[in-house]
């Protein structure tokens, strides 16, 4: 059997890698073989040691570059939003939404990690990767708000936790009040000069 060249190894190894990066956000971190991610790349089993050492070598590097990904995405909405809150319109409202819930191999990799990450033992370097990449989420979510960082790290929890809670319990009618909870929260609709009582004037 021919060798395989140095550039379609280093090709082989971004295809596992990205397989890896949809299946770990799709069935979790450790729902997953090793098969199911060659499966998925188009590559023999036999294959995979020689590019990693171990599932959790590969599962250290898929959650980085789903975090890279993901921070890259809303960067790039930031970027090209006029205003804060355009911003925040852009990133939380597609998150918010019944196809991201149902999609989790293209979307939030902190929502698809959180669960087992919450069970992986501390200073490993899985939870390195999810950390730092939390972290490099924070700093690009952070700039959705022009106050003070707690608010920030409010709104954060309260997106994240409200995806986690309506993938738990798609089915049930809960699972979309969760989305539409945190949407509603995070997204206030605009309020009007209008005022309720018609004999009294608006406010600035």
């Amino acid at each position: 059997m021919p060798r395989v060249s140095r550039k379609q190894a280093e090709l082989n190894r971004e295809i596992i890698v990205e397989a890896a990066t949809r299946l770990f956000r799709e069935r979790g971190l450790h729902g997953i073989s090793l098969s199911d991610v060659m499966a998925a790349a188009g590559l023999t089993h036999g294959g995979f040691y020689g590019h990693f050492a171990s599932k959790e070598a590969l599962a250290t590097e898929a959650c980085q570059k789903a975090f890279e990904q993901s921070n890259l995405g809303w960067q790039e909405k930031i970027s090209a939003s006029a205003d804060t809150q355009s911003a925040r319109e852009a990133i939380l409202r597609p998150y918010f939404s019944t196809h991201h819930r149902d999609n989790p191999g293209d979307g939030c990799p902190i929502s698809a990690f959180t669960p087992d990450m919450c069970h992986e033992p501390a200073d490993t370097a899985l939870q390195h990767s999810f950390i730092n990449g939390v972290e490099q989420s924070l700093d690009v979510f952070e700039q959705l708000r022009d106050d003070s960082r707690q608010a920030m790290l409010a709104d954060y929890a309260m997106m994240v936790g409200a995806l986690v809670l309506a993938r738990a319990t798609r089915g049930s009618g809960v699972s979309e009040e969760f989305l539409d909870a945190a949407r509603n929260t995070l997204l206030p609709e605009k309020k009007t000069d209008t005022c309720v009582d018609s004999h009294l004037p608006a406010t600035a």
